[in-house]
């Protein structure tokens, strides 16, 4: 089971070159076993991104939601767990949404397609990741 990070799944519903060919696979195998999330912070994410004109995308957010959902992409929602969890995390990474959403990989024990370095980097117990430009 897998949890896509926020360029991870704005790259895989784009058909962005940038995901890698085994990323895309893994995507796609999962997929096929319904085993496919995505944190409802990124929505959160992107549509910041978008706001602050940092981001382009060719459809509102929230038809780019239901064309994942319409994948069959999952939606995790955030809850006091993960919210918790997210704040007890090593100070090495900033980014609140980043963090919120290693947390919710640790917490449904679900890996992590990035391709954010520092995110790949993290060894902690009950995380995994993998890259995403693979």
């Amino acid at each position: 089971m897998i949890l896509l990070d926020t360029h991870v799944l704005i790259r895989y519903l784009s058909g962005d070159k940038k995901l890698g060919k085994r990323s895309r696979s893994t995507i796609d195998s999962a997929l096929a076993a319904d085993e496919v999330f995505a944190s409802a912070i990124s929505y959160w994410e992107i549509a910041m991104l978008v706001a602050k004109q940092r981001l382009h995308l060719d459809t509102t957010v929230s038809a780019l939601r239901a064309l994942a959902i319409r994948h069959g992409v999952q939606e995790d929602r955030v809850d006091g767990e993960v919210a918790i969890l997210a704040a007890e995390l090593p100070e090495s990474h900033a980014d609140p949404a980043d963090r919120l959403l290693v947390a919710t990989a640790m917490s449904r024990g679900l890996l992590l397609l990035t391709a954010d370095e520092t995110l790949l980097a993290w060894k902690l117990r009950g995380y995994r990741a993998q890259d995403a430009t693979a």
